[in-house]
């Protein structure tokens, strides 16, 4: 992937079998795969993309589960 294909504000589609459409809200850039607590029991890697979707729900992705929309 090309550096600087995505920022905030890019429209773009997720990669999984849903292909769900929206808009890049926020970049955590450095804070991407740090270790969050979900609870006692879970932990989740962090997202590089807060991606506010066509449907009203919010998603957290990497660089490899959205494409730019053309």
């Amino acid at each position: 992937m090309s550096p600087g294909k995505f920022e905030v504000g890019t429209a773009v589609r997720t990669t999984d079998d849903a292909h769900l459409t929206g808009r890049i809200v926020e970049d955590f850039g450095d804070l991407a795969g740090v270790e969050v607590v979900v609870d006692a029991q879970q932990t989740a890697k962090s997202r590089r993309w807060a991606v506010a979707l066509d449907d009203g729900t919010m998603a957290f992705l990497d660089d490899d589960g959205i494409e730019p929309l053309s």
